[in-house]
């Protein structure tokens, strides 16, 4: 019994794998099973956290050092998709001037990973505008305040 429950759970799992590597591709499968750039980034220099309309919260956090960014971490509480998107995202932005990340859209994200889900290209958009976000916090510290 044990072991034809084990062949089950087997083919079961090797059945889920191909169906993710036919939905996101190989890089995409690939950042789904070995997440890169996962967070929190305890020093960041920025951090957003928006929820899209899916319900799926995305967090971007960012680390600037001569006016680039060093370091990025993402965190989701999200689907296997706004895993993929948050992962990609946080790396797109790495050795980024601002300029350079404000350029950051969902199809660059998509366009980034390849193969995606027409129905989770809003995970790419999701990330995008969490990196937005982030940028624009860490812009705002970047302005002095009550200089006159």
């Amino acid at each position: 019994m044990s072991e034809d429950f084990d062949t089950f759970v087997n083919n079961l799992q090797e059945q889920i794998f191909d169906e993710a590597r036919e939905a996101f591709g190989d890089a995409g499968f690939e950042r789904w099973r070995n997440p890169r750039y996962c967070g929190p980034l305890a020093d960041a220099d920025a951090h957003a956290r928006v929820t899209g309309e899916c319900g799926d919260t995305m967090e971007i956090f960012l680390k600037f050092e001569n006016d680039r960014v060093c370091n990025a971490a993402y965190r989701t509480d999200g689907c296997a998709s706004s895993t993929v998107c948050g992962s990609f995202a946080a790396e797109m932005t790495v050795g980024k001037t601002p300029e350079e990340v404000a350029d950051i859209s969902g199809e660059a994200i998509l366009e980034k990973i390849g193969r995606f889900p027409d129905e989770d290209h809003h995970c790419a958009f999701l990330a995008a505008e969490t990196i937005r976000e982030a940028l624009g916090q860490y812009m705002r510290n970047q302005t002095p305040h009550g200089n006159k």
